[in-house]
């Protein structure tokens, strides 16, 4: 029978109500005796390092969820992490790059309401979480709503309907259906698993608005040494905001230029006002990534290099599916 430890982190799925709203009360116990079926196709060790609503998620989180697995890598057969779901996304594709060539499933869910309610989704999302840990697949991945989602390709598109993740711009990788896990793309070959151990957090996302105070530019870059510039449509800088870049560019800033359209992605080389930064500035562009994936992406490279090239290879770099192009 296959062994996986239970990683809980509080959010919905643990959550208890209060006379201030809900918040996470359940020990990882409760949650298990929710769900008795388990016991039938896997041994289940838990832990609760964090009981949290997820929107206080913060990097040194995802480094203490990666420590927790490497900690454990060598005693379970797969992983499930409990997370509320306002910030899974950014969890999951965060953990992708810090754990690297798994060959056991690290699996992310949680719920949209609470596990001791009647009508809650937590309970089928919790066994096909462990049902898909123990399927012998390999990778970081969300299970939700019976849809099994590549770690960077998970995006929150439902704020309250139990079908709450979308895989953006990639197929789903699975489903669990009916008991089992039906795979749609075929696992990618690992080796040993990589774990690293650092981010750089000093990492922020600035959404262009028509007319956007060009002061933004530099109170961003006061703060941050990788900046994502959402932009429009497949990606360009408005005119009056080019003395800005320039002055992020001498002072050193890493600068991605994104898009704000979640589905196909940017394309700097279509227009003029995206062809011109990116040769004049070497921005990076992050194609059809998610925002989610992009921002944990450059927390991971900025901890890991310093040397513009070194960056520019890493970020271009696919790590499960991240990048298409």
């Amino acid at each position: 029978m296959k062994r996986v430890l239970l990683i809980t982190t509080g959010g919905t799925i643990a959550c208890r109500r209060t006379s201030s709203g809900l918040a996470p009360a359940l020990s990882p116990e409760e949650l298990l005796a929710q769900v008795p079926d388990a016991r039938t196709f896997c041994e289940v060790e838990a832990i609760a390092p964090l009981s949290i609503d997820s929107t206080n998620i913060t990097p040194q989180h995802w480094l203490l969820l990666a420590r927790l697995v490497e900690e454990n890598y060598s005693r379970f057969d797969g992983f499930v992490i409990c997370h509320g779901t306002d910030t899974l996304a950014y969890t999951a594709a965060a953990l992708s790059y810090l754990i690297q060539h798994t060959r056991k499933p690290i699996v992310l869910t949680g719920a949209q309401r609470p596990i001791g309610q009647e009508d809650t989704d937590a309970r089928q999302n919790l066994l096909d979480s462990l049902r898909y840990a123990c399927s012998g697949d390999s990778g970081v991945c969300i299970v939700f709503g019976g849809h099994v989602i590549a770690g960077t390709r998970a995006r929150k598109t439902r704020t309250k309907s139990y079908n709450a993740f979308s895989s953006l711009n990639f197929p789903d990788l699975a489903e669990v259906r009916d008991q089992r896990v039906v795979r749609f793309i075929p696992c990618p070959l690992a080796g040993e698993a990589v774990f690293t151990r650092c981010l750089n957090s000093r990492v922020m996302v600035l959404k262009l608005t028509p007319g956007l105070p060009a002061g933004a530019f530099p109170a961003a870059g006061r703060l941050c040494d990788g900046l994502v510039i959402e932009s429009y449509g497949v990606g360009g800088i408005p005119d009056a905001y080019l003395e800005e870049l320039d002055a992020l560019a001498r002072a050193g800033k890493t600068v991605v230029l994104a898009t704000q359209v979640p589905q196909e992605g940017s394309d700097l080389s279509v227009y003029q006002v995206g062809s011109r930064v990116k040769e004049r500035y070497r921005l990076l562009e992050p194609y059809d990534m998610t925002l989610e994936s992009t921002v944990t992406k450059l927390m991971w490279v900025l901890g890991q290099a310093q040397d513009q090239e070194e960056i520019r290879r890493l970020f271009y770099t696919p790590v499960n599916y991240d990048l298409l192009f």
